[in-house]
């Protein structure tokens, strides 16, 4: 009996042990990187007052009567001036607020004469002055250890004066594809029974969007001595090893004897496409042995190299919502199916459709294109009604 789906992601979480490989790297070099600290406020910001308009610092019970200025306070410069009955400071964008004002007038609402001003139009109490810990207060944790580092993370922690940061190293993924009838690229197909290989370009582009660090072997050629050492020479170098080809039924499926050499984990799976799928354990290594056919092969890794992933790197699961199935869907298998499909955004709603998909086999590569999403199809359901209620999982 073949194992569920969900037993086989329960039985991968038990193996995952939290992945403690961390590096420093300069602020400059960390976009799409993932923190490996928390990150806290060490002080408000802002410490005291600051202005967010230029005008004039004064009393808020004042602007009924003419003001004499004190002097200015630019940006930049701790105040020199203390606000009194009667006094104002002009008072400029980003500049601290005065001591004894709780209210900025801006340069638009008054009239400047002989060193007074008049104010035309009041404002309310506090207008345009940002207090204390607006943005963040002491303590307050701003960035948790596995945030993805973008553009305004980034920004964030070079207002908090890190130059240098702590990130996980970019995990190594290693793709070995295998099948004597294969070619890689710039080779020529000696006869039509020959192909040119997909999957070690998809899954190596696939591990880089979600922030590893992909390395290519050579092609594998269907030789049984050959395999099991290729399998333990790539182990040395990577943290987790996709194999693609040579684990199903086959003479020449030499690969699924050589993961069998390591810890199984996960010896098929109840799915559609993939259910061949085998993860060995080596050490705090992984071996993923997927199927060779381009769909399956990508589909599997979502599936599985994610989820492994994310556990590594602490990231969420948020890629798998609901959607309302536009046409109708049959059943093609007894087994889970993972089935691409279109996913808009129409009237408020999240709708999955077929539209441009073609049905065959785990081979059409271009079943993916176009940001595809993966829509799962329950073992309990013959037919998917339309207007059903579907889960979808997005691609990377």
């Amino acid at each position: 009996m073949l194992m569920s789906y969900e037993t086989s992601l329960e039985l991968l979480k038990a193996h995952i042990k939290p992945y403690e490989k961390v590096e420093k790297i300069a602020l400059t070099q960390c976009l799409g990187r993932i923190l490996a600290q928390n990150i806290k406020a060490p002080q408000n910001q802002p410490e005291f007052p600051i202005s967010a308009m230029d005008g004039y610092a004064l009393k808020f019970d004042e602007q009924d009567k003419p003001l004499r200025v004190l002097g200015t306070t630019p940006a930049g410069k701790m105040p020199e001036f203390k606000v009194e009955s009667g006094t104002c400071v002009k008072t400029f964008t980003g500049s601290l607020m005065s001591e004894g004002s709780d209210t900025l007038v801006p340069v638009e609402n008054v009239e400047l004469k002989e060193g007074q001003i008049y104010i035309k139009e009041a404002v309310k109490k506090s207008f345009a002055v940002r207090k204390v810990g607006e943005s963040y207060q002491k303590g307050e944790l701003l960035l948790a250890k596995g945030t993805k580092l973008d553009y305004s993370e980034i920004a964030l922690l070079a207002e908090l004066g890190f130059f240098h940061i702590s990130v996980f190293v970019r995990p190594v993924v290693g793709v070995l594809s295998s099948g004597s009838e294969i070619k890689d690229l710039g080779e020529i197909l000696e006869n039509p029974a020959q192909i040119r290989s997909s999957n070690h370009i998809a899954l190596a582009n696939l591990a880089q969007k979600l922030g590893c660090e992909a390395r290519v072997f050579p092609l594998l050629k269907d030789e049984e001595k050959l395999t099991q050492s290729t399998l333990e020479n790539a182990l040395k170098t990577c943290d987790i090893l996709i194999t693609t080809g040579g684990v199903s039924m086959g003479d020449f499926d030499f690969l699924k004897k050589a993961v069998r050499e390591y810890e199984v984990i996960i010896d098929k799976v109840d799915i559609k496409p993939g259910r061949h799928i085998k993860i060995a354990q080596f050490e705090e290594k992984f071996i993923l042995a997927l199927p060779g056919f381009p769909y399956s092969a990508m589909v599997m890794f979502n599936l599985y190299a994610r989820e492994l992933l994310n556990a590594w790197l602490l990231q969420p699961k948020d890629y798998v919502c609901k959607a309302f199935l536009q046409g109708v869907y049959k059943r093609k298998s007894p087994h889970l199916e993972f089935v691409a499909c279109n996913v808009e955004f129409q009237n408020g709603r999240i709708v999955a459709n077929l539209k441009g998909k073609k049905e065959g086999s785990s081979a059409i590569i271009n079943n993916l294109n176009h940001k595809a999403t993966l829509m799962i199809v329950p073992k309990e359901s013959e037919i998917l009604e339309n207007e059903s209620l579907v889960e979808v999982i997005f691609m990377p």
